[in-house]
């Protein structure tokens, strides 16, 4: 009952945290293009006003008008927006899923045992656990500790973006070196989805505060406060394809278990941020396919590096026809079934991962490449709790049919 209950808040959790994270970043998105598509007002009345730019648009059979101002406008509505709720629950209910599917058995899902660094193959689950909260909170700090001390008044953030790119690809590799594969890549995009919810939290609603107060005030806000409000919503903007990629990438392996797992993830990264340019740079009118087209290419890079060895990891005698349905079965019931089954018999599993089950011959038949693919790489069976030997794994590296 206990896994029953843990799989259906897992199951709720996820769905909270899809439906928060499609209101963020499509708010996010929107403004960001908005910000980009405002053109000078032509109504001299406008400008007087202080109107710094404005777009009509037609949706859904109407008409609208947005305005910005670039200067304090004659008065502030009490029900002024504010968008910062959905970055909040975004956070809250990605985090409250890591807790439940990776914090409550870490020792299965975080610790690394095949890890380079010997401290990390040997960590404990509590201790894995302490880790990976240090881990957000130091990718936090040191993220705003770069953008404080490098461009503090928002003149060199061309050099800061240099040094953010530095910091993930560091992120990257040190997630890789410390936590399991799948992990690594959850709390590469978790820094980065902290570094935004952060972001909104500690700088950008803060300084809009602070605006809306001095506008009512009477007197002139701190323009540092607006301009550091943008440079953070610029980085958000840009981690967020990175993000939404690193959190669905659980279920394909190729690129989580790989030996270069962390250049694999710096790859998504830009590619992601190059795509993401490409969009910014479109809504001021600006067409430039060279970003899309460099993304791509690394995505291309990245499917170069990740591509499976075209040989078995380990060779079995040639003159062995290979081996049987029968006997890789044996193999996969005695190693996988405990938690790859309908009803698994590993504690904390109400069902099979990703509903994948190995029950029958005819079940593990048709996953067959899936089953070499992961068996091959070392990810499965996780932490290899199951003992799984070199000479299993040459047999199902073998298995043809």
């Amino acid at each position: 009952m206990q896994a029953y209950i843990l799989d259906f808040a897992n199951f709720m959790l996820r769905w909270l945290h899809v439906i928060a994270a499609i209101a963020w970043i499509g708010e996010s998105i929107y403004f960001v293009m908005l910000d980009n598509s405002l053109k000078p007002p032509k109504d001299e009345s406008c400008r007087k006003k202080g109107v710094f730019g404005e777009m009509w648009a037609v949706h859904g059979g109407g008409f609208y008008h947005n305005q910005k101002y670039a200067t304090s406008p004659e008065a502030l509505p009490d029900d002024l927006h504010w968008s910062f709720w959905k970055s909040y629950t975004t956070w809250l209910s990605g985090f409250a899923l890591f807790v439940i599917l990776y914090m409550v058995n870490p020792g299965f899902y975080l610790v690394n045992p095949d890890s380079d660094w010997a401290w990390a193959a040997g960590m404990t689950g509590w201790q894995a656990n302490v880790l990976s909260l240090l881990f957000l909170l130091g990718g936090w700090v040191v993220y705003n500790e770069l953008c404080k001390r490098i461009s503090p008044d928002m003149q060199r953030d061309g050099l800061l973006s240099l040094g953010v790119a530095v910091l993930m690809v560091v992120v990257a590799y040190l997630s890789t070196q410390m936590f399991a594969g799948r992990a690594a890549f959850l709390l590469t995009g978790a820094v980065m989805a902290t570094a935004m919810s952060a972001n909104v939290f500690f700088w950008i609603i803060p300084g809009q505060r602070r605006m809306v107060a001095a506008m009512k005030a009477g007197e002139t806000p701190n323009p540092l406060d607006g301009k550091r409000g943008k440079q953070r919503s610029v980085h958000n903007t840009y981690f967020t394809l990175p993000v939404v990629l690193l959190m669905i990438s659980n279920h394909y392996s190729f690129a989580y278990s790989h030996e270069y797992a962390w250049v694999i993830m710096s790859l998504f990264i830009f590619a992601g941020a190059l795509i993401r340019q490409f969009f910014v740079l479109m809504h001021s009118g600006k067409i430039q396919p060279a970003y899309p087209a460099a993304g791509v290419l690394l995505l291309a890079v990245a499917l170069w590096i990740a591509a499976p060895a075209s040989g078995p990891a380990v060779a079995r005698d040639t003159a062995d026809a290979g081996p049987s349905l029968e006997e890789v079965h044996a193999i996969v019931e005695n190693r996988c079934v405990a938690c790859h089954s309908r009803e698994p018999s590993q504690p904390g599993f109400g069902s099979a991962p990703a509903g994948i089950t190995y029950d029958t011959e005819d079940q593990v038949h048709r996953q067959m490449e899936q089953i070499k693919q992961v068996v091959g790489s070392g990810y499965m069976p996780l932490g290899n709790m199951t003992g799984m030997t070199d000479e299993e794994r040459a047999t199902i590296a073998a298995w043809s049919d």
